[in-house]
């Protein structure tokens, strides 16, 4: 082979797969796409040493992510750089899990990406799962194995179909040259398997909607211009457009939402103050529960982000602080370290992480919360709903980004949510994209980007827990190390027993003589 073939298929053939990936990812939503780009992977890792196999696997990572967090370049380029190389490199110690060769090298491949993804769910700063290769399933007939095991289950579906695919076309190879048709079963048997998974997530779907009571709600979005402070989009100016959409509201909704952080309190307390008054004056004008975001003060270098309830009486009832916190958004970790390669001046304040499942209890029904950034983890949408929600409300702020990416992104994240937990989801973001989401994921009414809307709707309140609202995500890590494991085990067992069988013909050898 050539220096230049050598290159290709040592950075070209990975770099290109993982942008294969990441060009899967919303807002193009092609989910082949993420077959093919897992199928270059996958076969690039084959045969190589450690060193190639880490090498590949960064390549892939930032093939997938240099596409997929795209957006992040309009805040900082030097940060967006760092969140590539770092998110890379997760990927790259992944591959670095997979055999190079041996009878199980593909599920291992599939098992050991599976692995990383749980890596960057958890770490650094509580996880960074954005640009998931699992969100370019969403809409393609993988995207059911997450009722079984979440997101993850869909990165190992994705990439075992991927690997077999990659497989296939090499046994098609060997074939040409002679090679046995027996060669083919082993990937074809992954292909299987994968649709297998997804298929058992499609039948145990949540019970039917027919017989589940049902809820009128209305989500407002005020619409207006998208920018990338409040210097650009003033609070008061979301606030009053907020209001002048619930004007609109034709039916009667027993639950309105409005989105993220529509009310900025500064350093005034929401309690007692002329918001609270207007927002329950609303409650009691319209007989209906008012969920709305409220961001609060504390302190010079400190702020809560909540969301709270009111009832149809106009009575505070229920109130949800935001747990998982956006890293250099919302609060900035490490920041005296940090402070000395950034200007922060536009992250003056720390969130405060909040804490609970996320599930509120209203007249109007139990809902599970997940409040923006925290519809990316699978684990936010389960805790809610474990707790009693029948409904998700995903009240959410993407009015800082300047193209549709990330606004597309969190729109495949809450149709995630509502498949791995059998719900309706309801999100409401102030320019959009506002969306209302059945329990199978698909979209039932959506938004355009700044533009004033309510979308109003019927929709059933379920019960019915999934496979994964009852196991989580547990099952799917065990099952990946110890598959990871075995394919080792397996690869190396013939080498073992070569050698025993050559000591032993050395020593009958010594003993004849």
């Amino acid at each position: 082979m050539t220096r230049a073939g050598r290159l290709a298929r040592r950075i070209g053939l990975p770099l290109f797969g993982g942008a294969l990936v990441g060009c899967s990812l919303p807002p193009v939503s092609f989910w082949p796409l993420g077959v093919l780009g897992m199928a270059a992977v996958v076969v690039s890792l084959k045969g190589r040493s450690l060193r190639g196999r880490l090498a590949a696997g960064l390549w892939a990572g930032i093939g997938q992510f240099a596409v997929g967090v795209a957006w992040a370049i309009q805040f900082n380029a030097a940060g967006y750089v760092v969140l590539v190389i770092v998110e890379s490199l997760i990927v790259a110690v992944g591959a670095g899990l997979v055999p190079p060769s041996g009878p199980l090298r593909v599920p291992a491949a599939a098992a050991a990406f599976t692995l990383a993804e749980w890596v960057r769910e958890s770490w650094p700063f509580g996880g960074l799962p954005l640009g998931s290769a699992a969100l370019g399933q969403v809409g393609g007939p993988l995207q059911f194995a997450a009722r079984l095991g979440g997101p993850l289950l869909v990165v190992f579906v994705l990439a075992l179909s991927g690997g077999a695919v990659g497989e296939l076309v090499l046994a098609g190879t060997r074939r040409r040259d002679g090679g046995s048709p027996a060669s083919l079963f082993p990937s074809l048997s992954y292909l299987v398997a994968a649709s297998a998974l997804a298929g058992a997530g499609a039948v145990t779907g949540p019970a039917t909607a027919a017989g589940a009571p049902r809820l009128r709600v209305a989500i407002v979005q005020g619409g207006g211009q998208r920018g990338l402070s409040q210097l650009q989009v003033p609070p008061s100016r979301v606030f009053e457009a907020a209001l002048s959409e619930t004007a609109r509201i034709t039916g009667r909704p027993s639950l309105i939402v409005w989105p993220e952080d529509v009310v900025a309190m500064g350093p005034t307390r929401f309690v007692g103050s002329r918001a609270e008054a207007l927002l329950a004056g609303i409650a009691r004008r319209r007989h209906s529960t008012l969920v709305a975001g409220v961001t609060e003060d504390v302190g010079a270098t400190r702020f809560r982000n909540e969301v709270v309830a009111l009832s149809p009486s106009g009575r505070l009832v229920a109130t949800f602080e935001k747990v998982h916190r956006v890293p250099f958004g919302e609060y900035v970790p490490y920041r005296s370290f940090f402070s000395h390669f950034a200007n922060l001046r536009d992250i003056p304040r720390d969130a405060i992480a909040g804490h609970g499942s996320g599930m509120i209890a209203t007249p109007a029904g139990r809902f599970a919360v997940l409040v923006s950034y925290e519809v990316f983890f699978a684990d936010r949408g389960r805790s809610g709903v474990r707790a009693g929600g029948r409904l998700i409300l995903v009240p959410t702020n993407t009015s800082s980004y300047s193209s549709s990416q990330a606004p597309s992104q969190e729109i495949a994240a809450s149709r995630l949510q509502a498949i791995e937990e059998g719900r309706y989801l309801l999100q409401a973001a102030p320019t959009g994209y506002s969306a209302v989401i059945s329990s199978s994921g698909a979209v039932l009414q959506r938004t355009a980007l700044s533009t004033p809307a309510v979308l109003e709707a019927s929709v059933p309140l379920l019960s019915t827990p999934t496979p994964f609202e009852e196991s989580g995500e547990l099952p799917v890590l065990a099952a990946g190390a110890a598959l990871v494991l075995l394919a080792w085990l397996v690869r190396s067992a013939p080498r073992r027993s070569g050698g025993r069988d050559e000591a032993d013909r050395r020593r009958a050898k010594t003993l004849s003589a």
